[in-house]
């Protein structure tokens, strides 16, 4: 894209928008950045460039951020249209904004996950999402591993209400049960998709700050990760969704498996503001096509003004009423670069207590229950949940935890397996080449560590290694550090 196109003498208040094409064979590039530069913009969010992926792009320019303030949703926004999807915001040209909760043509459950750094809006968007699945007949499993303070208002307003990574435990085993006792009902009726609320409801199974159950050093990092990967394996069919809520960091802490990460590409991505090296691993794991780019979200939209260091006189506040809450890119939807943000959920100012305004968004009655065909297979955890005796349940899993690893260490397979990781990635760290097994071999036996007898020992090291997303195979028979 020619960035000397510049438009001179925009009038006041109009919105100017610019059909550019590049030459046949070639397919259109661009910097946002420079692109802003050139139109002598400050604030990206007055700039939204979209492409069809080959000749052609759409720049269109306003004279302010559109997307500044944004209202609360109305009840009918809360409500699946015919295609499974509710409106949960509007993009940059006014155009509404819709997630999928289900889709009807092909009977599936959905898939879903949701970055934030803190305090780009991300509980907002949950709490949303959770008074929409109330709203619309949804049975909402919902795990709030920061203790339940993410998302306070949801207790009593969703049918499981977990706050410990090992009450979600208990969770997630009881909704991979109930998928395998509905497909077993499901195959003796003959069906192969599900049918929303006929007659068992459609099941969502969300966890809130997931990094803390899947990230590395978790205590059930690995029974997490497999339950997570069986739902969703195995829940689309029978009416079973997962959602992953979690911080935008690194793809690595959920649960390291390239497998999870292939699976919950195929969902619904929303992604709010992000870290510094986010961007790279979208573009790395598939999940933002190759060329395009994402205007960064910035904290605030209150213009940076450079100001003399000698200057005289007050300085402008630096107050940043102009917060970015709520902003976030669809991925998995029809506009995947263009920015968009979600309705203004909740209170302007913390509130002392309960938010009344989220309560009433989850409106009045009880919130959908797991239908009773399944309740022997969500056991005696789902019969707990909420009472005094999941304290006891949750004691076991942690007694449960602690015999698996003393059985491990044991067997030399805990700490002494972590060492060897430990080690092979540090040599990996080290050299500026691929490396082959047998050159790993080698440099251990000078890193002053035990001695490694095996070259297939390094193999399966090697093979967890890259199965976390810590390394990656640069080669046949050759590995380097994932950079």
């Amino acid at each position: 894209m020619n960035t000397a196109l510049a438009v001179p003498g925009i009038p006041d208040g109009q919105i100017v928008e610019l059909k550019v094409q590049v030459p046949p064979g070639q397919v259109v590039r661009y910097d946002l950045a420079a692109l802003a530069s050139a139109f002598e913009i400050t604030d990206p969010g007055r700039l939204a460039v979209e492409t069809d992926g080959s000749r052609t792009a759409l720049v269109t320019i306003y004279p302010s951020n559109p997307l500044m303030v944004m209202p609360p949703p109305s009840p009918e926004d809360m409500v699946m249209d015919e295609y499974g999807r509710i409106i949960n915001g509007r993009y940059h040209n006014g155009r509404p904004s819709r997630r999928r909760l289900f889709d009807p043509i092909s009977g599936s459950a959905q898939r879903a996950m949701v970055f934030g750094t803190t305090g780009a809006g991300k509980s907002r968007v949950v709490q949303y999402t959770l008074a929409c699945e109330k709203r619309n007949g949804i049975c909402t499993w919902h795990g709030d591993l920061k203790g339940g303070q993410s998302a306070p208002e949801a207790e009593g307003h969703v049918d499981w209400f977990a706050t410990s990574q090992e009450e979600v435990i208990l969770m997630l085993r009881a909704a991979v049960a109930v998928a395998e006792i509905r497909q077993r009902r499901y195959r003796a009726l003959g069906r192969n998709a599900f049918l929303i609320n006929d007659p068992d409801p459609l099941i969502s199974v969300r966890i809130d700050e997931a990094n803390r159950l899947l990230e590395k050093g978790a205590p059930y990092r690995d029974e997490g990760t497999y339950l997570v990967k069986e739902l969703g394996r195995t829940g689309r069919s029978v009416g079973i969704g997962i959602e992953l809520d979690a911080q935008a960091s690194h793809l690595e802490e959920l649960g390291g498996s390239d497998t999870l990460r292939a699976m919950l590409k195929e969902g619904d991505i929303t992604l709010l503001r992000w870290s510094s090296s986010m961007m790279r691993q979208l573009v790395t794991d598939g999940l933002l096509p190759a060329g395009e780019q994402l205007a960064p979200i910035p904290k605030t939209l209150r213009p940076k003004v450079l100001r003399s260091q000698f200057a005289t006189g007050p300085a402008p506040a630096d107050v940043d009423l102009c917060d970015t809450q709520g902003m976030a890119y669809m991925l998995s939807g029809p506009s995947p670069t263009s920015l968009m943000r979600h309705f203004r959920i909740g209170s302007i100012r913390p509130m002392p207590g309960l938010d009344p305004e989220i309560l009433a968004l989850y409106g009045p009655g009880d919130p959908r229950r797991l239908e009773e065909n399944s309740l022997e297979a969500a056991a005696e955890a789902y019969e707990a949940r909420g009472t005094a005796a999941m304290d006891a349940l949750c004691e076991a899993v942690q007694e449960e935890q602690k015999k698996q690893a003393a059985k491990a260490q044991a067997k030399g397979g805990g700490r002494g397996a972590v060492l060897l990781a430990d080690r092979v990635r540090a040599v990996l760290a080290e050299s500026e080449d691929a490396l082959s097994p047998d050159e790993v071999l080698v440099l251990l036996g000078a890193d002053g560590g035990p001695d490694v007898k095996s070259v297939g020992s390094v193999r399966n090291a090697l093979g967890v290694l890259v199965d976390q997303g810590d390394v990656v195979r640069a080669g046949r028979g050759l590995y380097e550090i994932a950079r």
